[in-house]
């Protein structure tokens, strides 16, 4: 009996210590749990043959190392991150466009898409809330600005407490939301139509 009294003692200040591992400095890792067709189909008239060129994204946060705040309890934990976001952010944009059937090029580019990256941030209680929302500016080969907005894409998530996983769970649907918020958005995608 007193072994496993030991025992269990023992298995709640591990799982204490685990529940509160520090969250510093992780990297950031891209793990939906959604598919960018749960967001609907995308329109690819007019636009399907548009070569899309995406220049590196700039990080416009107060703070480019926080990702997100923990506040069920006194004091708010931390989560930061040592990677850069913005080009995570451009990374995964350019990807989910590429497989969502547009022409993604490297250079020489009809359109150029730049963007700066506002918010990238989950703020976590009984759930995981996130958002990513960047400034876009398109224009066409020349310079000229064909369309210039804000993009964003939210995420809900519920899993336990203050967990790495949850908040790259969170973060990466919410990427894919913001590329499908892009392309669905009617300036966007006239912009690219015109060019």
């Amino acid at each position: 009996m007193l072994k496993r009294i030991v025992l269990l003692a023992m298995l709640a200040v591990s799982g204490n210590a685990m529940a509160s591992k520090d969250l510093s400095n992780i990297p950031l890792e891209w793990t939906p749990t959604q598919s960018f067709a749960e967001f609907g189909a995308i329109d690819l008239n007019g636009i399907g043959d548009v070569k899309v060129q995406f220049n590196a994204f700039t990080d416009a946060r107060k703070n480019p190392a926080l990702i997100a705040e923990n506040h069920e309890k006194e004091p708010v934990r931390q989560v930061t991150t040592k990677d850069n976001v913005a080009a995570f952010v451009t990374d995964h944009v350019k990807d989910t466009f590429s497989k969502a059937g547009i022409k993604v090029v490297d250079n020489g580019g009809d359109v150029i898409v730049s963007g700066e990256v506002r918010d990238f941030f989950v703020n976590e209680t009984d759930q995981y809330v996130g958002n990513v929302t960047v400034y876009i500016t398109l224009t066409n080969a020349s310079g000229k600005v064909l369309w210039q907005g804000v993009a964003g894409g939210g995420a809900t998530n519920f899993g336990r407490s203050y967990k790495a996983d949850n908040h790259y769970e969170t973060l990466s649907n919410a990427v894919l939301k913001l590329s499908n918020s892009m392309l669905n958005s009617p300036g966007f995608h006239g912009a690219l139509q015109s060019h």
